[in-house]
């Protein structure tokens, strides 16, 4: 029996990394950038960024993981890239539709947002108390399956063979479970 401590570190094999992550990158990022063309661009981003970083890999995570670490930061500069183009361009945000107040401003003379770090993370705490009691509203078997597939990252076919279910079964609970998330984030959350 070999304790924990002694396991081999990861080992990285890029001339894998197409065959074995391209599409689980892609689907990340897409569900977050919603642009095709831009989600093949960070994916093939990544994969350059990874190999500039092979001597930084120390083994300890899994290959994929390091590779979805990597690309979480490059879906984050998109986003920084997306907000500076839209900051340098006029662009009207309405405030209010109707009534005294009723107007447009110019984004770039909206007031900012004081800082308050402590109402930050009150709300961070609620959020995530309203996200913890709206998964476990979930039926058993869609809350075991979201947390392992999303939170745990453990592979499509563990999941499958632990649960005794299809990878298309798997794929259309998480949709569901999804869908029913979504249903009482807005109902617990954002109607607040």
């Amino acid at each position: 029996m070999t304790d924990e401590f002694d396991q081999e570190p990861n080992v990285l094999d890029p001339n894998k990394w197409i065959d074995l992550y391209a599409d689980y990158l892609f689907n990340y990022t897409i569900s977050r950038i919603d642009d095709a063309e831009q989600a093949k661009d960070i994916v093939q981003e990544t994969f350059l960024s990874a190999l500039k970083a092979m001597k930084n890999y120390r083994g300890e995570a899994s290959e994929r993981t390091w590779l979805v670490s990597i690309l979480k930061r490059k879906i984050i500069d998109q986003y920084r890239k997306m907000n500076s183009k839209k900051g340098k361009a006029e662009i009207r945000v309405s405030f209010y539709e109707t009534g005294g107040k009723k107007g447009n401003w110019l984004e770039e003379c909206v007031p900012q947002t004081w800082s308050n770090e402590a109402e930050i993370a009150f709300e961070s705490k609620e959020l995530g108390n309203a996200l913890n009691n709206c998964l476990e509203a979930l039926p058993d078997k869609y809350k075991a399956v979201f947390k392992m597939k999303t939170i745990d990252n453990v592979e499509t076919e563990e999941i499958c063979n632990e649960l005794n279910i299809t990878a298309s079964n798997l794929w259309v609970i998480i949709h569901r479970a999804r869908l029913q998330l979504r249903k009482c984030m807005e109902e617990s959350w954002f109607k607040k």
